[in-house]
């Protein structure tokens, strides 16, 4: 009897952790991704892409594949809308975003969903915001070519941006903003007021920092 038991209370934990195992998720448009509704795989690889693959084909920072199985790649790579790994880790497929009818590019940038707003790492888009990020060494002349040089300096740097859930639009994510999500938190907005920069390098680690603080 003793031993029956122990095996029906085995069955039992089993199948209670069941939900508790992570998993690969796919989502195909945005309302899925908000309402954590997508579907299931058993195969997904994340590989991050080379700097030289950046600079020769633009695109984001993550290559997201799923193995041998073909089709469920092509669905990756052109009709998906995000992922989330295993791990927890969520990934924006850029070639679905547009910012002031500007693009992205191909394959998936890093990101974190605090409430209804998704927020991701890509490239400085538009003369605004690139203006802000090309250094003192970057090439800089006249004419196409010297357009061509700048915008191809750019093409590595990363910013954040700001993915609205309800209208869909995306904004930059400038200092004003990151101060109205920080405002909860003085520690937090006193580094990053000390951080002094709105590359995602080091806006990212703050909205990561609001991720953990939104789970506990």
């Amino acid at each position: 009897m003793l031993m029956k038991k122990g095996c029906i209370l085995c069955l039992l934990i089993s199948v209670i952790s069941l939900p508790l195992i992570a998993q690969n998720i796919i989502y195909s448009n945005l309302k899925e991704l908000l309402t954590q509704h997508g579907d299931t795989t058993a195969v997904l690889r994340v590989e991050k892409r080379s700097r030289n693959q950046i600079v020769l084909t633009g695109g984001a920072d993550y290559r997201i594949t799923a193995g041998d199985d073909e089709s469920l790649c092509r669905r990756l790579k052109k009709r998906c809308f995000a992922v989330r790994d295993e791990k927890g880790n969520l990934y924006l497929n850029c070639r679905k975003l547009r910012y002031k009818k500007l693009r992205f590019g191909a394959w998936y940038a890093p990101a974190v969903q605090l409430g209804k707003n998704i927020y991701f790492c890509a490239m400085p888009l538009g003369s605004v915001i690139g203006g802000n990020f090309v250094e003192e060494d970057d090439v800089k002349l006249g004419g196409n070519i010297g357009d061509a040089l700048a915008a191809s300096s750019l093409v590595t740097k990363r910013v954040c941006y700001e993915l609205n859930g309800e209208t869909g639009k995306v904004d930059f994510l400038g200092k004003d903003r990151m101060l109205q999500l920080l405002k909860n938190y003085p520690e937090l907005k006193q580094a990053y007021l000390k951080d002094d920069s709105q590359e995602a390098k080091h806006t990212f680690k703050y909205l990561l920092e609001l991720q953990n603080k939104q789970k506990k």
